[in-house]
């Protein structure tokens, strides 16, 4: 099948993809849109069960970062690049080295951060090789991992939708479910923690959820079930499609709120949700506090006040959603498709 036959292929601008057999580098880089400025969107490091799984991943997560930078309001367009994880022994700071040469030969259409399984440290092997780079700790524009500042929208937004939903204005009587405690999803936990939510956590790493019952008293369900769990509110924050055929029906929880890229497996869930009386929040609009970061060091001066800014933009822009899904009995994820893109096409 030709990548322009891919049923996930939305008219991307351009596709590379890199190959380095000295370091077991494949890779993906996908830039859906440059309209709005040079695609900004993080890199993932996963171990796909097939190079095609990982073709479909960086389709759709470049289109969903159009659509996350348009609605943040940052210069950019939207692109993902995915690094197939060798199986086996193999040189990380190579590989990732090998992956900054050949991010250096997009000329600068794509701009990269941490995602899923990439840390600074990987970010700063990238560096040596290309200045398309963010999310550094070292630098005069420098603000490291972007996770936090991302946990920070999540947990804006989600207190946002308790208080249109669920009439509440804080937190301490409520039950969260996180689905994933990664760099995002652990730090969602502690500000939900903070707010003295009750938790409820689900990860394939047993170490990290020790450490979650220890440090937020949180009680443990698998990952197969924590879409089902009673909660207020159900953040997933670990890979995309938590909401699908197999899952909707189970959903126990008034509200979806969470981190995770691509939550719905089709746009169809939306509408499902909506028949069900459950909000969702966007997924791109609540978690693009990490791009917003990012765009902020590579406008060469980093800046925590226009952080903070866009930040409650988002907010904003959620609660707009929110306004309109009920005035036109229409769902969020619509809403929110026809806003991204009217900026993207008005950018055109």
């Amino acid at each position: 099948m030709s990548i322009f036959d891919h049923p996930d292929f939305d008219n991307h601008e351009n596709i590379t993809f890199l190959r380095d057999r000295m370091t077991g580098l494949s890779a993906i880089i996908a830039v859906h849109s440059t309209a709005l400025g040079p695609a900004a969107g993080g890199t993932r490091f996963w171990q796909y069960a097939s190079a095609s799984e990982g073709i479909t991943d960086a389709l759709r997560l470049s289109r969903a970062m159009s659509l996350k930078n348009a609605m943040a309001g940052i210069p950019h367009g939207g692109g993902k690049a995915v690094i197939l994880k060798p199986e086996g022994e193999f040189n990380r700071a190579e590989l990732f080295t090998a992956y900054g040469r050949g991010l250096n030969r997009t000329g600068g259409s794509y701009y990269t951060a941490e995602d899923v399984g990439v840390s600074p440290a990987d970010m700063k092997a990238v560096r040596t090789q290309t200045a398309f780079v963010a999310g550094l700790e070292e630098g005069e524009a420098a603000s490291g991992d972007p996770s936090p500042i991302t946990a920070d929208d999540v947990f804006r937004c989600l207190k946002h939708a308790v208080f249109c939903h669920l009439k509440e204005a804080r937190l301490d009587n409520l039950t969260v479910s996180i689905q994933g405690l990664g760099s995002v999803g652990y730090s969602l936990a502690e500000h939900l923690h903070a707010a003295g939510a009750k938790l409820i956590v689900a990860d394939i790493d047993p170490k990290i959820l020790k450490r979650a019952a220890h440090d937020f008293g949180a009680t443990i369900v698998s990952p197969d079930e924590i879409h089902a769990v009673r909660a207020d509110v159900f953040a997933p924050c670990a890979l995309g499609g938590a909401v699908n055929a197999q899952t909707i029906s189970s959903v126990n929880a008034k509200i979806i709120c969470g981190a995770a890229n691509n939550q719905l497996a089709d746009e169809d869930m939306g509408a499902a949700l909506l028949k069900r009386g459950i909000l969702y929040c966007p997924d791109y609009v609540v978690n693009g506090g990490g791009i917003i970061n990012v765009a902020s060091e590579l406008s060469g001066h980093y800046d925590p006040k226009w952080v903070d800014g866009k930040l409650s933009g988002l907010v904003s822009t959620l609660s707009e959603i929110i306004t309109q899904s009920r005035k036109n009995s229409a769902p969020t994820n619509m809403i929110a498709d026809q806003m991204a893109l009217a900026r993207i096409a008005a950018a055109r």
